[in-house]
């Protein structure tokens, strides 16, 4: 297992094996256009992970980082697919689709709890413990340093796993087409977070 560091661009020689590749992003912040995309972490599930760092006043070119996560016959992991693809939506200028989102599978098989973060799953689903002590810290720092270089490869590191075990949950709870429908519907629902409706519910009577 290695963890490749790259700057603002994965290379062409990059390898990358066939089937679902798991995707992640860490930013200055929650709000896309105001807090800037600073990284992006893959995965293809064979054990090595390659994290992208985008500098600041990034142009975010990037043309084979786009054409892999562009690429509409490959399925990408993610865990909160809602925030990371809206705001690769918004530097990137990309949807980043077809998506299984572990998150939105884990709201909908494990219904006796509310802790739904990708540390609990993987506790729970895989027997591992993640240590989250970097989730806060400065992403736009000039150096990425070990810490968080290790800690930005755990966020996708464990994504095949869990959607195997969640697959087996929503089959066996007869949910398999609700959370696809699910998955389908988040593309929209970015493109609306990025539209201005992120607290609204525009389904909603009133």
């Amino acid at each position: 297992m290695a963890i490749h560091f790259h700057e603002e661009d994965l290379p062409s020689a990059a390898l990358f094996g066939p089937g679902p590749i798991a995707v992640d992003t860490e930013a200055m912040g929650l709000h896309p256009g105001r807090d800037r995309l600073c990284l992006v972490q893959l995965s293809d599930g064979s054990g090595d992970e390659h994290l992208v760092r985008f500098s600041p006043g990034s142009d975010y070119a990037a043309p084979n980082l786009k054409a892999l996560l562009g690429d509409q016959g490959r399925l990408k992991l993610y865990h909160f697919a809602r925030f990371d693809i809206a705001i690769m939506q918004y530097y990137l200028g990309i949807m980043a689709a077809p998506l299984y989102c572990t998150r939105t599978a884990s709201r909908l098989v494990r219904t006796y709890t509310d802790r739904h973060g990708l540390k609990e799953l993987v506790r729970e689903l895989l027997g591992q413990d993640l240590n989250k002590q970097q989730q806060t810290s400065d992403w736009g720092a000039p150096e990425i340093n070990d810490a968080q270089r290790d800690y930005a490869a755990s966020d996708v590191r464990y994504l095949h796993g869990l959607k195997e075990k969640l697959d087996q949950r929503l089959a066996r709870e007869g949910r398999t087409q609700l959370a696809q429908a699910c998955f389908d519907f988040l593309p929209a629902r970015a493109l609306l977070d990025l539209a201005g409706w992120d607290e609204q519910d525009i389904f909603a009577h009133v």
